[in-house]
């Protein structure tokens, strides 16, 4: 029984790295892809975006790390705590940020361009994110992994942050609403705090409890 737990548990470790290998890879791409568009647009929320597409890739980054140290039982817990620290301490930074561009962009009344690229790249990520995260939260069920449950809710979030800059960009696109760029980027920072003060005081989900056995 207890060598049958083994394998089961190694077979979804190797599905949680490929999960994260793909994280890592998409995000980096979708990360460099709103960055040059929001630069170009003069767009905040782009900007942002492309931001938090990056913590995700170290989000991912963390997690490698986390599970190729799985075997080691003693170690996990701690493991966990620190990976959830770190994506939190830089979620808090991309809000700070967020915020001071978000403030200077409305007193200075600058209007950003229209961006199709970045109403594309909002469409695409609003299909892949939430069937990624569907199969994060699967793995972290199966591991009881708390730091794999918080990537999976983090790629879930990355879904929210997609719909509020695609609503923003259109609104701009459409309307001509230039305010609607800076309120885009504004109503991400109090979601992106909470799950940067969430990581940093290391909380876990009780979804993550009943796992396979810790062995």
């Amino acid at each position: 029984m207890a060598e049958t737990a083994i394998l089961k548990r190694t077979a979804v470790v190797r599905r949680g790295r490929r999960l994260e290998h793909f994280t890592i890879a998409w995000n980096a791409m979708e990360g460099l892809g709103a960055v040059v568009a929001g630069a170009i647009a003069g767009s905040i929320s782009l900007v942002g975006f492309g931001m938090d597409s990056f913590i995700e890739v170290t989000s991912g980054s963390v997690l490698l790390w986390r599970m190729s140290v799985d075997a080691q039982v003693q170690r996990r817990e701690l493991n966990e705590r620190r990976a959830l620290r770190i994506v939190g301490v830089c979620f808090l930074v991309l809000a700070a940020y967020i915020t001071y561009e978000s403030v200077l962009e409305l007193w200075s009344r600058r209007a950003p361009e229209h961006s199709i690229p970045g109403i594309v790249l909002a469409c695409v990520s609003l299909v892949v994110m939430p069937l990624l995260s569907r199969a994060k939260r699967k793995v972290g069920r199966a591991l009881g992994s708390a730091a794999m449950h918080a990537d999976a809710r983090q790629t879930e979030f990355c879904t929210y942050l997609s719909a509020i800059l695609l609503v923003g960009l259109l609104l701009n696109a459409f309307f001509g609403l230039w305010w609607a760029d800076p309120v885009a980027a504004f109503i991400m920072v109090p979601i992106i705090a909470k799950e940067g003060i969430e990581g940093l005081q290391g909380k876990a989900c009780d979804e993550c409890c009943g796992g396979i056995a810790e062995g």
